[in-house]
């Protein structure tokens, strides 16, 4: 047998029932080769992180824009976040965790510059409308590239993942329809609440913005004063109150997570610190798409051969950008050059 023989058979032996084993997956769109000491779950993680789109995470926001202090986290801090819950979790279920932990990190890769700020923009701006779930998944699917074409080639587990990976407030209120075909997946999904849920406060608090008494002391005095303290406690309540099949939370743990997430939509989000950056955030992205849109660059200019209409490429180049690239182009395109003579 060869090691990736060896580790599928483990499977066989070792995960639950309800586990997705990568010996049953539905497979790849275009089929491949098998490796000889990899699954195909593990290959899709590998290509995920050896993908140009996975490195730009590192300049794209989280929740405070542009940041330049080392601590606030930034879309790929989160993406590493979301893996290493997601994994914790899936072990302890005895899922597969190198599915959970591919579709982790493929999860946010289709986010735009300015975090949820720039979807906006790009889904009001464009006729079709923006999505960064399903960008993730066209990002996968068609604008990366390997040796062998384009798109990435990934198993169908983990697309169906990523496509469903926003359906985390649904499990955590007890709503578990339309999501990932895997118990993998669903795990990402509540998990991705877990961690920003739990980081947003973090940022926060480093930022100025709330104190950690501001929060709601009931859900404080069940999940814990720390933000140590209250992933683990989240996760103990995932992994207890998951079974027969189903990703769940117990009760009293999912009405203090939500009564977190609640105030987080009430009181940080809309506040006027960051309100008033991330309007200048939707300022810049919509004129510089509308610049854009009439003088498409080079590199959009030179995708026809795509097929794809050139409000779609602009649209996918945008979403592409780093917040500094962003910001970049727009003071060389949208901003007045002083004469030098």
């Amino acid at each position: 047998m060869t090691v990736r023989e060896q580790i599928e058979q483990r499977e066989r032996e070792t995960l639950s029932p309800y586990a997705m084993l990568v010996a049953n997956s539905r497979g790849r769109v275009v089929d491949e080769p098998e490796h000889a000491f990899r699954t195909a779950y593990q290959r899709d993680r590998d290509r995920v992180i050896h993908s140009k789109a996975f490195r730009r995470l590192k300049q794209k926001t989280q929740v405070f824009l542009a940041p330049e202090r080392d601590h606030y986290r930034t879309r790929l801090t989160h993406t590493l976040e979301v893996a290493q819950i997601a994994r914790t979790v899936a072990r302890a279920l005895f899922l597969n965790e190198d599915l959970t932990e591919a579709i982790a990190l493929a999860h946010d890769l289709g986010h735009a510059p300015f975090g949820h700020a720039g979807e906006f923009v790009l889904n009001s701006v464009y006729s079709e409308g923006f999505n960064h779930a399903a960008q993730s998944l066209r990002i996968v699917e068609k604008l990366e590239s390997t040796y062998r074409g384009p798109g990435l080639n990934l198993t169908f587990e983990v697309r169906d993942g990523i496509a469903n990976h926003s359906k985390g407030k649904s499990i955590l209120r007890g709503e578990q329809e339309s999501s990932s075909a895997t118990l993998e997946g669903r795990i990402v999904a509540i998990c991705d609440a877990v961690a920003y849920i739990n980081h947003d406060i973090d940022d926060a608090v480093r930022g100025g913005i709330l104190r950690p008494s501001d929060l709601p002391a009931p859900a404080l005095k069940h999940l814990g004063e720390t933000s140590s303290e209250r992933i683990d406690a989240m996760v103990r309540g995932i992994i207890e109150g998951s079974n027969d099949g189903g990703i769940d939370i117990v009760p009293a743990v999912r009405e203090s997570t939500c009564l977190l997430r609640d105030y987080l939509y009430r009181e940080v989000y809309p506040c006027e610190t960051i309100q008033r950056e991330i309007e200048k955030a939707k300022k810049v992205l919509r004129e510089l798409y509308a610049y854009l849109l009439s003088n498409p660059p080079e590199p959009v200019l030179n995708q026809t051969s795509s097929g794809e209409p050139l409000e779609r490429r602009i649209v996918d180049f945008v979403a592409g950008m780093t917040d500094s690239y962003a910001l970049e182009l727009y003071e060389r395109y949208l901003l007045p050059v002083a004469w030098k003579t």
